[in-house]
């Protein structure tokens, strides 16, 4: 008798489809069972709110987690970047597959780069942090930018630039390469301008905590330098008390002397959407060997961010 389909629920946007078609794959390689996706509409698909006002990107991972606690689907992925940073008793994080790449990219017209664009022009992105660090770039730069605040999937985003009624729109670039649309990028935009979300570029696979045998098989998707770093990330988030729709940029990665990984350096940035004021800070440490010591590191350099001032600027909101 052969063993019963996993049910992988995931939501239904081309971006989530293809990232939980690609997760299915693994998950058939490691436990030799059949996958099938379950399509699960969230708050976050159907509302056309902005993300601020209907509590920030938890609204995405609701529905998908009810569906888990009522044994509608065995597990569920998730962007990482979009999970709350408190995780609920009833299920675990079973794994963190390596991470694509974080950075944010620039979609614009006419081939443009961020440097490139013409005074005025007009960026869409929905996100505060984003807006935040893209406007203190180009204050410090003598450039003048208006961040106009957009939702709606990737195709819908990119509309707007092709239709001429933004010069350019800022994406994630794993969610780009994930659908195969790296091509469309007119600029990738350095780590050094603007600190992805904490988590970008990493998935999270999500099942109930009961399920001992599940969450030891989805374990072996695992990649332990991401789980680390998205772990000093988030909690990085958590101690700052900020949602996921605050102006927060967060990185952690590895420094490397020749091939040996010596340290983890955690770099995090909080701003006003304009730009005006930003605290970017960075601290540096041993690679974390638990979870303890990764939200050590998060702590650690939050608590240095809010003496600078960064509590101030948490209440922040786009619009």
């Amino acid at each position: 008798m052969t063993e019963r389909a996993l049910r992988l629920g995931t939501r239904r946007s081309k971006l989530a489809m293809a990232q939980s078609g690609q997760v299915a794959d693994a998950v058939r390689q490691v436990t030799g069972r059949p996958v099938e996706l379950v399509e699960i509409t969230t708050y976050g698909d159907t509302s056309r709110e902005h993300l601020a006002q209907i509590g920030g990107t938890g609204v995405f991972v609701a529905a998908l987690r009810d569906a888990l606690l009522r044994d509608e689907v065995d597990f569920a992925v998730h962007s990482l970047k979009d999970l709350p940073t408190t995780q609920p008793d009833e299920l675990v994080l079973a794994a963190v597959p390596r991470r694509e790449d974080p950075r944010d990219v620039l979609i614009a017209r006419d081939g443009l780069t961020f440097a490139g664009l013409p005074d005025g022009a007009r960026v869409g992105t929905g996100s505060p942090r984003r807006m935040a660090q893209l406007n203190a770039y180009a204050r410090s730069h003598g450039m003048t930018i208006q961040t106009v605040p957009i939702r709606g999937n990737i195709d819908t985003r990119i509309g707007y630039v092709h239709k001429g009624e933004l010069d350019a729109v800022v994406l994630a670039a794993a969610g780009l390469s994930r659908i195969g649309r790296t091509d469309e990028v007119t600029d990738f935009l350095s780590v050094d301008t603007v600190l992805p979300a904490p988590g970008q570029g990493a998935l999270a696979i999500e099942c109930a905590a009961h399920n001992a045998s599940l969450a030891a098989a989805l374990a072996e998707l695992d990649d332990p330098f991401t789980r680390a770093a998205v772990t000093a990330e988030r909690s990085l988030l958590a101690a700052l008390e900020a949602g996921c729709s605050a102006p927060v940029g967060a990185l952690a990665d590895l420094l490397a002397d020749g091939q040996i990984v010596k340290e983890m350096r955690l770099r995090g940035v909080v701003g006003t959407t304009d730009g005006s004021t930003l605290v970017q800070l960075s601290t540096t440490g041993p690679v974390p060997e638990t979870e303890t010591q990764a939200m050590a590191l998060g702590r650690e350099l939050a608590v240095e961010m809010l003496a600078k001032g960064a509590a101030g600027l948490m209440g922040e909101r786009a619009l």
